[in-house]
């Protein structure tokens, strides 16, 4: 007997996002799915479930209902509904061809108060759901219509009920009253799968602290003007009723929605090249464009990098990123000056082709503009890269939600004569242990021996050691060090006498291969230095990386030594972030299959190392099993460095 096709609140999601999306959605057979996940890993890597379990706290004597069966929680929870005063987490809504589940639902009589529960950050004193200009704020709407959604199907079910909607969210304008609130919800195993168990300090009142650490939001004007005015969908636009019904009976008919392609299509989940997956994308595009697969060779406009007027080109049929016309761009100099490409100059090599002037062997690079860079720098270079995370709860009393945290670096160093040694990392990921001091006391051990030239890859890096400043200066109780510690960090970030060098930016400048699309990610720019470097090829085809007479590593390190990259007898080199992927394998719980889409997506996105650390914090396992996942995340994250030595040592060859 097949399972009932319910157009629920993550299926209203998905619509809204594009209703062709129906179609593919659950057919994790045919067709491939980037958004597929094990939900609990996700929530666990995000915080969303500490939140979720700490919003239940508010409500002390409320009742879980547990049925995952669809009929039987309908039952229970319509049997819960008969009280007169009843609070209720995950109750089971059902309407015609509508099914949810509230996150909490509180009734008192006749009124009944939905409260979704997100853990997106919220800030109490600056609230920003509304932007300057009027209107529902973007990273906003979809919490918005989620709850607009799922408020409808109750109305529709209790019809004379009185409503009122609210999200509750952490909030960052208040700051933990004790210490060690993330160690409060821990994952346990048992037979049955996982479980989250909640710990309570003692003398800690639950129900405080969560009241104090979530907002509770009133959203009811915003709830009544989406279920109103025309909601916007690719499709539409529609009043929300008329589209959730038309949607629920699509779904329920498993009949695909005629697609409306448009630059949504760039962020679609259904896409794949893998020929053991239908690619819902390419059927969409099929379809509206009446294409054939040889129509997808070149690209399309969704492939022209940081393009705003995607949708624009569509519109006006086209579709194909050869169609593109040097107007549809913008005005913009060939000569890409003393600053090298500007975005838009980029975007016309993308469309046109490398110009001539600056072509390489069919590579873009601006030796002038690279020489210029490199001239300014100061050996020995220092590569760095940090992992962090956010975390929803905090880790110490005084610490608001969402403050970052950075559990792990690695640290690559280059010679003038062109040697390079793994010199340094810092792994802190003992639970409810804040590393972020630790971290910036390891850096500065780390680089605090000379004035060598410090890389980044792109801003996160400087981002964070802006905010460990930030923490220092507002630390109620600061280290001793703390001054020592800002003084650092701070001639390491922007404006700072040591300044860090953004590589990415660099190579958005200055460096462009038309296997990147554009991109600046490493993970797109290596395979295509290595490419065209002969050094790169001969050096790290050979065992030399970690051997004994070879380059030194922390993690690497064996009397075979390692060879990192791999070419085949044509000579095609195999990406190197595949090997990356092997030790990233290692970080994954082994509840999750090998062959799992998550597992694949999270290890390509880099999300690996922050969801590893969120299991070391709040996963009960044994201590060999901690063990094997820090040495994945040092070798990890170690690969990451030796990644930006090798883009500088392939540019100081080219130049």
């Amino acid at each position: 007997m097949s399972s009932p096709r319910y157009l629920t609140k993550s299926r209203f999601k998905l619509a809204v996002e594009c209703p062709t999306k129906l179609y593919y959605t659950g057919k994790l057979q045919e067709y491939y799915d980037s958004s597929t996940e094990d939900e609990f890993l996700a929530m666990l890597a995000e915080g969303g479930y500490q939140v979720g379990e700490l919003a239940k706290l508010r409500y002390p004597g409320g009742i879980e209902i547990r049925e995952r069966n669809h009929d039987a929680a309908v039952d229970e929870t319509e049997s819960y509904l008969q009280k007169e005063n009843v609070v209720l987490f995950e109750p089971a809504i059902r309407v015609g061809p509508f099914f949810i589940r509230i996150d909490i639902l509180v009734k008192r009589g006749n009124k009944f108060e939905l409260i979704e529960v997100k853990a997106k950050s919220y800030n109490s004193k600056n609230p920003q759901i509304e932007g300057a200009r009027g209107g529902i704020k973007a990273d906003m709407l979809p919490y918005l219509q989620d709850a607009a959604f799922q408020t409808w199907v109750l109305q529709q079910a209790i019809p004379l009920a009185e409503t009122s909607t609210f999200l509750m969210m952490p909030d960052k304008a208040c700051a933990a009253p004790v210490d060690k609130v993330n160690q409060i919800f821990l994952v346990a195993k048992n037979l049955g799968g996982s479980t989250i168990e909640v710990r309570n300090p003692s003398g800690v009142d639950l129900k405080s602290l969560a009241e104090t650490l979530l907002a509770k939001v009133s959203i009811d004007r915003y709830v009544h003007k989406i279920v109103a005015d025309p909601l916007m969908f690719p499709g539409g636009p529609d009043r929300l009723e008329s589209a959730a019904r038309c949607w629920a009976d699509a779904y329920q008919q498993d009949s695909r929605v005629s697609p409306v392609i448009g630059s949504q299509c760039g962020s679609c989940q259904f896409i794949s090249s893998n020929p053991r997956w239908k690619s819902g994308f390419h059927e969409c595009w099929r379809l509206a464009n009446n294409w054939v697969d040889t129509d997808f060779a070149r690209g399309t406009v969704l492939d022209l990098w940081n393009f705003r007027k995607k949708q624009e080109l569509i519109e006006q049929g086209v579709r194909k990123i050869d169609q593109i016309q040097r107007d549809d761009i913008g005005e913009f100099e060939d000569d890409p000056g003393e600053s090298g490409m500007s975005r838009m100059l980029r975007q016309w090599q993308q469309v046109n082709g490398i110009h001539p002037s600056y072509d390489h062997g069919g590579v873009y690079f601006d030796d002038g503009l690279v020489h210029a860079e490199m001239s300014q720098w100061r050996f020995p270079y220092h590569l760095i890269d940090f992992e962090t995370s956010s975390t929803a709860l905090p880790f110490y009393k005084g610490m608001r939600p969402y403050e970052p945290v950075a559990f792990q670096f690695s640290h690559h160093v280059m010679e003038q004569d062109g040697k390079v040694r793994h010199i340094g990392q810092f792994l802190e990921a003992t639970p409810g242990i804040f590393p972020n001091y630790a971290f910036a006391r390891a850096l500065m051990n780390e680089l605090g021996g000379d004035d060598g030239t410090v890389f980044m890859w792109s801003h996160h890096e400087n981002t964070i050691l802006s905010k460990i400043i930030d923490q220092l200066r507002d630390d109620p109780q600061p280290p001793t060090d703390a001054a020592e510690l800002i003084a650092f960090l701070s001639s390491l970030t922007k404006g700072g006498f040591r300044e860090m060098v953004d590589l990415c930016r660099l190579a958005e400048k200055a460096y462009y291969h038309p296997d990147t699309k554009g991109s600046n990610s490493i993970k797109k720019v290596l395979p295509s230095v290595l490419k065209i470097s002969e050094f790169l090829r001969s050096t790290y085809s050979q065992p030399t990386y970690g051997g004994p007479n070879g380059i030194p590593s922390l993690n690497f390190s064996n009397e075979e030594g390692m060879v990192w990259l791999r070419i085949d007898s044509s000579g095609n080199v195999a990406d190197p972030y595949l090997l990356l992927k092997q030790h990233a394998d290692a970080l994954m719980p082994d509840s999750l299959p090998a062959d799992s889409i998550y597992r694949a997506s999270l290890i390509a996105d880099g999300g690996a190392a922050a969801t590893a650390y969120a299991r070391l914090q709040f996963e009960e396992m044994l201590p060999e099993a901690r063990r094997r996942i820090e040495d994945a995340l040092l070798r990890y994250c170690e690969l990451d460095t030796l990644a930006m030595v090798m883009v500088v040592q392939a540019w100081r060859e080219m130049i």
